[in-house]
């Protein structure tokens, strides 16, 4: 097969004060057979409907800032209160005595897709059979309506495990992108002790 002349081949360097990881998309066109799971000991899972953008952001930043999320954080309050109260958004936590540890969100697009925007655990609850649950009712909650598809994306910032757990889920790739981005721990958004395996290059 021929190279793209479009796409560079092999190593570039990237912009000072910019991160580079790569992106694989996944779909999954029927849901896998429901297990069942039991609700793990402890736990409560809640909807929040139109929830508190700082609340939101209080948990996005609690299961997704080891892993350098940011996208979210880059939204003025009125958009993302108008996210999060729009009638094709379900933002769903998870609770262990009466605190918030989990993150669910999905997006039903107006082209018949939905998305798993989010998913996410402290890391408190991960390793003990919590995820498998918790995408069990996500997956339940996405063919709940009529839908061409359930999709997510991944990429190599994200936990080692992700890729893996959402094959297992039922999620079949599809596609791959190099996403180049400028670092948030350099622009604020995130602190600079966030991510300790993703080095911190000043300069």
């Amino acid at each position: 097969m021929a190279a793209n002349p479009a796409l560079p081949e092999g190593i570039s360097d990237l912009p000072a004060g910019t991160l580079a990881s790569v992106v694989t998309y996944l779909e999954m066109k029927t849901p896998p057979p429901i297990k069942g799971l039991e609700t793990p000991p402890g736990l409560r899972l809640l909807r929040h409907d139109a929830p508190d953008v700082e609340w939101y952001r209080v948990l996005y930043r609690l299961v997704g800032e080891d892993y350098l999320w940011f996208s979210r954080l880059m939204w003025d309050d009125a958009a993302l209160a108008a996210h999060l109260a729009s009638d094709r958004v379900e933002v769903w936590s998870l609770q262990k005595q009466g605190v918030d540890l989990g993150l669910l969100e999905l997006e039903w697009m107006q082209d018949g897709d939905c998305e798993l925007s989010f998913f996410g655990l402290s890391k408190e609850l991960i390793g003990a059979g919590v995820g498998r649950w918790l995408m069990e009712h996500a997956t339940a909650r996405a063919f709940s309506r009529e839908i061409s598809r359930f999709f997510v994306h991944t990429c190599t910032l994200d936990s080692p495990q992700a890729l893996g757990f959402y094959m297992r889920s039922g999620f079949v790739p599809y596609g791959r992108a190099v996403e180049i981005a400028e670092d948030p721990r350099l622009t604020g958004l995130i602190p600079k002790t966030a991510a300790a395996h993703v080095p911190l290059i000043q300069r």
